[in-house]
């Protein structure tokens, strides 16, 4: 049943309008378009994130007028990215949040070991060639995320009485986990980078979906029963979201 409704739903659905991107400075920010039968103008934002132009688009107005709107609001946009901060890189000397507490990155000049983080110290250290520490230290911070999220997600699954068919860990710039009908799990791998609370709501919050496909009050009830931190959760990431997408890849 569940199946036929997303069925008839996509038959109905307007056909999405492709996304774009636009360079800020040294940034590059995809450009998203969402059509709304009830907008009357042109409405542009920034995404919690804050790497991700968002606009909405009333019916008729195509593609093009919508792209030549973002142009035309640059310095809107260039305003509110430069107010989010400097981007911070995954190299020595540089500082990154891991599970919400700020690490300072370490490079271990040793061709052995594993990648560790000293939550006492508040530093990771990076063992290996230092040319590989961006890479090695991103391949463990998705590593990382990817077992957190599982046992969050398992725990939730079995809360709630849902089974979910696979997890993927991904860098989603407009949202931090989605949930499609086959009973899929996605996430972002920046997640890790949250408080533990935060990250364990966006599990709970994407294994409801596998049981209400909306948010509905039924979908919320379900959410907070089980997930008490919920509020705290999505007020922080309201708040502190695009610091974490500041880490730059």
């Amino acid at each position: 049943m569940i199946g036929l409704l997303r069925s008839l739903q996509r038959a109905v659905a307007p056909k999405p309008l492709e996304p774009s991107r636009i360079q800020i400075g040294g940034d590059i920010l995809d450009v998203v378009f969402r059509r709304h039968a009830q907008a009357r103008r042109l409405v542009l934002r920034l995404s919690t994130s804050g790497t991700a132009v968002m606009v909405t688009v009333p019916k008729g107005v195509s593609r093009a007028k919508a792209l030549e709107f973002t142009e035309r609001s640059r310095s809107w946009i260039e305003q509110h990215v430069r107010s989010r901060g400097s981007s911070i890189h995954l190299r020595p000397g540089h500082a990154i949040p891991f599970r919400g507490l700020t690490h300072e990155i370490v490079h271990v000049d040793s061709r052995r070991g594993t990648v560790a983080a000293d939550s006492e110290r508040g530093v990771i250290h990076v063992p290996g060639d230092s040319a590989h520490v961006q890479r090695r230290l991103l391949d463990w911070l998705k590593a990382s995320a990817r077992a957190d999220l599982a046992r969050a997600s398992d725990r939730y699954a079995k809360l709630m009485g849902v089974k979910f068919r696979r997890i993927s860990i991904r860098d989603q710039r407009t949202r931090w986990g989605s949930c499609t009908a086959a009973g899929d799990l996605s996430y972002s791998w920046r997640l890790i980078l949250t408080p533990d609370y935060v990250l364990d709501y966006v599990a709970a919050h994407e294994v409801a979906h596998l049981k209400h496909l909306d948010h509905s009050q039924r979908f919320w009830r379900l959410v907070l029963t089980h997930c008490p931190d919920a509020v705290r959760a999505k007020k922080w990431l309201k708040a502190h979201g695009h610091d974490v997408h500041r880490v730059v890849v």
